[in-house]
């Protein structure tokens, strides 16, 4: 590879230079995902076991939807307590919902919205994206 005075915006497979790029994280989306508790709260003491449940899925929102703004809907806070402190159901699928802040003064321009999705069995699902 040699040098040459190639515009970087007219070479093969790339739209613009590296810098520049547009973000995309922009767009509204909604994605169902399945979040293997169990392994997550492996070693984890038993009066800590269901407020770590929630804190560990608010960590999975934010990281596969990139806004630090996270709200778990009530349903699914009831259904991780729905067995007491300790016996936090071993999987549980979940609804990300990225979604536009319509508060002015609001910090995040986005925000995400996590709820609950009632199936019969875990097996055989993947990430999937949800049409709204």
């Amino acid at each position: 590879l040699g040098t040459t005075n190639v515009d970087p915006c007219k070479r093969p497979g790339r739209t613009m230079p590296k810098g520049e790029r547009i973000r995309r994280q922009a767009d509204l989306v909604t994605r169902d995902y399945t979040i293997h508790l169990h392994k997550l709260l492996h070693g984890v003491g038993f009066k800590k076991r269901a407020p770590r449940a929630v804190k560990e899925i608010r960590q999975f929102a934010e990281k596969q939807m990139k806004t630090k703004d996270v709200r778990i809907d009530a349903r699914l806070n009831k259904h991780l307590w729905s067995r007491g402190i300790k016996a936090v159901h071993r999987r549980v699928r979940v609804r990300l919902s990225r979604k536009r802040n319509d508060d002015d003064d609001a910090k995040e321009k986005l925000y995400t919205l996590v709820t609950l999705v009632d199936v019969d069995t875990f097996s055989g699902l993947g990430t999937t994206n949800v049409d709204e």
